[in-house]
């Protein structure tokens, strides 16, 4: 007897034992004649049984006539092509870069206001101490935005909120450029952070759709960097552009080239693939659905949703809570979120302790300390050019996130060291500037090793919930580096340099056992956790 090599092979099976012993009384009749037979197999008395029986759905199409006679649901499947972990290496690539450049460009935004605060201050007749909350209230908007943005794209997927993330971005950028007064200005950067922060949580979602867990590393790793390439490129930017402005309006001058930058980079959002399994099925089955003219294509996310009488306003709640959840019950979540957020503060910190090293101990312009901040990104760079070593490293163990944190070990112990050489260096204007470089490239190595190492680990121990694991990530991260730059320079006037550097390096001392715990205990905290990934 012969049958459909979809029938064959499916696990669990197409057909029930009804169904086939139908199947077979038909074929009989028949005379084994099966080429006439689509998605659905043909015959009155067949289809009577089938009627309340989902059948599947792959690229081959059933005539309009037939689908509109059947009665059953037709289960919608991903073919092989379809599925974005098979697609081609250039695609993926394609697709990682384009949402690693959304990143860079709001990153960017964080940062290349840090290039003419005190002429931004001046220009809206300010305090300084009021004009650091512009980039506070920024850098806020990246851990409320992604609370909305998180769920919402494991609900619509990806490109939507991307397009409208980086579609208000660039409206709410303009307030900025056009300020006459502190309001508008802080109006306009809050909200601009709210908006921007969609790239900042989803990309990682996006890597974990398009990347097998083997080869998630590097993809990571140039994400990651974009994160951090933004805050240290934006002072050298921006100080570059305020320093070649004679007319006093080089602030708005940095914010009009950010402007700009935006909008080019939301018309790249219009043309990116979709990469969320789901929505692509379920456009799938709306394109079947309207080209037969029927409402029987379902995919089987819908169904489970149908079954489980679940509205859409009750899905988002839950996704919404989700972050909580994870930060406050995970202990993975809460404290690799918490190490981050110390890194993250430290780039933040480096875009004040910069300028006072510099401009203030040495007498160098804005556009000479911005060119500074490149001693960081060699750093970044030589993380990146390493991470072919941590890939090699994570195949010897494939399937344990625990293999990802030997890059954060490392940044462990070497960060403390870049700190205290920076705050012996940059502390005295007769020790040559090469030191501070020193300090900032080591800096800049730690900081991306530890970021890359630890994003991958909490994106593959919560690989079905990644957004919502980055999303209470980024929440922390977040709200602790928007209150650097309205203590950190207070911190280094009054302890001064050289101590205040020495006190941010005691307390990288005091966390750097965190990663290792999890290295060797971290196994048993997931297989006893309800939400991370269990190792097989």
């Amino acid at each position: 007897m012969i049958e459909p090599i979809e029938a064959e092979f499916a696990q669990p099976p197409i057909y029930t034992e009804e169904q086939e012993e139908v199947y077979r009384e038909e074929c009989v009749e028949q005379s084994g004649n099966l080429d006439s037979i689509g998605l659905e197999p043909h015959g009155n008395q067949l289809n009577q049984v089938i009627s309340s029986h989902p059948t599947r759905a792959g690229t081959h199409t059933a005539d309009s006539s037939e689908v509109e006679k059947g009665k059953g649901e037709i289960l919608v499947e991903c073919e092989y092509e379809e599925n974005p972990r098979n697609w081609s290496k250039g695609k993926k690539w394609l697709a990682t870069m384009s949402t690693s450049l959304l990143c860079l460009t709001v990153a960017l935004g964080s940062a290349m206001p840090t290039g003419d605060l005190p002429g931004t201050a001046k220009g809206l007749h300010v305090s300084d101490e009021a004009i650091y909350l512009s980039i506070t209230l920024f850098v806020v908007g990246f851990g409320v935005g992604p609370l909305i943005f998180a769920p919402l794209s494991e609900l619509i997927g990806r490109k939507p909120i991307y397009c409208i993330s980086m579609f208000f971005y660039f409206i709410f950028t303009l307030p900025s450029c056009l300020a006459k007064n502190i309001a508008t200005m802080l109006a306009g950067r809050m909200l601009a952070g709210i908006a921007s922060s969609a790239p900042m949580t989803n990309v990682g979602g996006t890597i974990s759709d398009i990347w097998s867990v083997e080869e998630r590393g590097i993809p990571m790793a140039v994400f990651s960097c974009a994160i951090f390439m933004g805050p240290c490129l934006g002072p050298l930017f921006g100080g570059w552009i305020s320093y070649k402005t004679d007319d006093g309006n080089g602030w708005r001058w940095i914010y009009w080239v950010l402007f700009i930058l935006v909008g080019l980079v939301f018309g790249l959002t219009l043309i990116m693939p979709e990469t969320l399994g789901v929505v692509i099925l379920k456009k799938k089955a709306s394109r079947l659905n309207k080209t037969n003219k029927t409402n029987r294509y379902i995919t089987d996310h819908e169904k489970q949703k149908l079954k489980s009488n679940i509205t859409f306003g009750q899905t988002l709640k839950t996704a919404m809570i989700r972050p909580f959840i994870l930060m406050f019950l995970e202990p993975i979540v809460l404290f690799m979120s918490f190490y981050l957020s110390f890194v993250y503060s430290l780039l933040y910190a480096t875009f004040f302790a910069f300028p006072i090293a510099f401009e203030e101990i040495r007498g160098w312009n804005p556009g000479m300390t911005g060119a500074a901040f490149l001693s960081i990104v060699v750093g970044i760079f030589i993380a990146l050019f390493l991470m072919p070593i941590q890939e090699k490293l994570y195949a010897g163990n494939p399937g344990k996130p625990e293999s990802r944190l030997y890059p954060m070990m490392l940044g462990a112990i070497f960060l403390p060291i870049s700190l205290f050489i920076i705050a012996f260096t940059g502390a005295y204007a007769h020790v040559h500037w090469m030191g501070m470089m020193v300090g900032g490239a080591l800096f800049g190595f730690c900081m991306v090793s530890v970021y890359i190492s630890a994003n991958s680990y909490i994106v593959d121990s919560y690989a079905d919930v990644a957004a919502s694991a980055v999303a209470a990530k980024t929440l922390m991260r977040s709200l602790i580096g928007a209150s650097v730059p309205l203590w950190i320079t207070q911190l280094f006037h009054n302890l001064g340099f050289q101590y205040a550097g020495l006190f941010l390096a005691l307390i990288a001392c005091c966390i750097g056992f965190i990663p290792y715990i999890f290295f060797f205990k971290g196994e048993n905290v997931r297989n006893r956790s309800k939400r991370a990934m269990k190792t097989k």
